[in-house]
């Protein structure tokens, strides 16, 4: 039987798990796959790159995932990783507003109040901003909308002062986005359910959030992460491929329909065809790939934020800390170039040798990505005096290490999530057999892009199994 060829452009978490997982269905099942993972850059993971530097652990890109969506870690223990993964330790985070650390009140859940005494007691909100959170218990429910932006939903329950000053400093630290302009339905889904369902958003956040689970638990936190960095689990999956044909350093220049195939044309002008194609490359590769084609429009005017982030080792003493937590968020009206910074030596103690202290500071924004294009030398010295107003540094950094993700963090504006329906829509019928995965569509988590490689590859199946049918019937 000819074996079905299907190939997957785009080494990162996507890709690595679509291959992963499609290779473990043709094995188990015997099917007749022939299966290219296709990557541009010289190394596979995307944004996952882990730097060893003598006893440190220092990520680059992602530095953990939720334990509670369990796919990630399923891979970890798929490729035999299991005894690697570390939870975080728990700490108090603050947010940084008026040049002062201040913790987020206890049981705000993204923001959200489910407990009332520690937010009535935060110095974040002045007696007015409480009044008007406090409005949320009488505001009627929205009329029903098929989406809106964050800020929108958010300040009408709460008011502004509690988004300026806790929900956006938090939200954009997980989408690096504009608060106004990003989908509730493509981020938040499950705010707007609660607010239909009981019309108080706090009440409703209240009813729905368990019990803390982690109250027996004291050292134990929500995240998730490999002792040996993020990277290992790249490394582990691209070893299990072991019946995939993994090509790096290969750039595929376009893509044509052919008949009930696919010309792949690299950019050494040698041809590749296939049955099948999962594309998990950055969404604006596809446009460029498939030129001249109006149903990837949209991927066109999907914008992506240019981030970065410095990681910096000091000796033990050097940096003051007063404050027993994990890090802390800033709000955007504060006159700080960095946007967050972690202290990763008490986040995440096997990272650190115990005489060191790690800080790994975050910066770019929407539409304000200056600083990423700066030197490391430059960067460091804005980072260092953003840091000085907030504690006090008396060394300078043993080493440190500066990243740039440049359009890394694609935005999902309002209506996102109905154009990426409409889109793959059209894609079906247009190029069937040819599927879309990744941080640009349907979440930009770990688990969220291992997800979507995984129904790519059930995709993937499904249209091989109905291709070969229908091949059998004709004959």
């Amino acid at each position: 039987m000819t074996k079905q060829k299907v190939v997957i452009i785009g080494g990162g978490i996507t890709g690595l798990s679509a291959a992963f997982y499609l290779q473990k269905e043709m094995l188990e099942k015997n099917l007749p796959i022939e299966i290219k993972l296709v990557e541009a850059n010289e190394k596979l993971g995307g944004k996952i790159q882990t730097i060893r530097h003598e006893d440190f652990v220092i990520e680059r890109g992602p530095d953990s995932f939720l334990e509670r969506k369990t796919s990630a870690a399923q891979l970890v223990k798929d490729v035999g990783l299991g005894d690697q993964l570390v939870n975080n330790a728990v700490g108090r985070s603050f947010i940084l507003v008026n040049d002062e650390l201040n913790p987020i009140p206890a049981g705000a859940v993204m923001g959200i109040p489910t407990k009332i005494s520690p937010f009535i007691s935060s110095k974040l909100f002045s007696l007015q901003g409480k009044a008007r959170a406090a409005a949320d218990f009488i505001i009627p429910a929205g009329k029903p909308q098929d989406d809106q932006s964050l800020g929108h939903f958010f300040r009408r329950r709460l008011g502004n002062e509690v988004v300026e000053n806790l929900i956006e400093p938090l939200l954009s630290g997980i989408y690096a986005g504009d608060i106004d302009k990003l989908s509730l339905m493509s981020t938040f889904p499950q705010f707007y359910k609660v607010e239909q369902e009981n019309r108080s958003l706090i009440l409703g956040m209240k009813k729905s959030t368990p019990v803390n689970s982690q109250k027996h638990k004291p050292n134990k936190g929500i995240f998730l992460t490999l002792k040996g960095g993020l990277e290992s689990l790249v490394a582990g999956v691209e070893k299990k491929l072991t019946h995939t044909a993994v090509l790096k350093n290969c750039k595929v220049a376009s893509i044509k329909k052919i008949g009930e195939q696919y010309e792949l044309k690299f950019e050494d002008n040698t041809i590749e065809m296939a049955d099948t194609i999962v594309m998990t490359s950055p969404h604006y590769t596809v446009p460029q790939m498939i030129s001249n084609e109006p149903i990837f429009e949209y991927l066109k005017e999907i914008p992506a934020t240019t981030v970065g982030n410095i990681a910096m080792a000091f000796p033990e003493g050097t940096v003051k800390l007063d404050k027993e937590g994990t890090g802390f968020v800033i709000s955007r009206n504060a006159d700080f170039t960095i946007t967050a910074c972690t202290w990763v030596h008490k986040k995440w103690k096997h990272s650190t040798p115990g005489n060191k202290l790690l800080l790994r500071a975050f910066f770019g924004k929407p539409g304000d990505s200056e600083i990423v294009h700066k030197s490391d030398e430059e960067i460091l010295k804005i980072v260092l005096k953003d840091l000085n107003k907030v504690t006090e540094i008396t060394a300078e950094p043993e080493f440190y290490y500066v990243s740039r993700w440049k359009q890394a963090m694609p935005q999902y504006n309002v209506g996102h999530i109905e154009k990426v329906r409409k889109l793959k829509s059209e894609l079906g019928g247009k190029y069937p057999g040819l599927y879309l995965a990744g941080a640009p569509y349907e979440g930009v988590g770990l688990p969220d892009c291992i997800d979507q490689g995984k129904a790519a590859v059930d995709d993937v199946l499904q249209y091989l199994s109905n291709k070969m049918k229908m091949e059998t019937v004709e004959y």
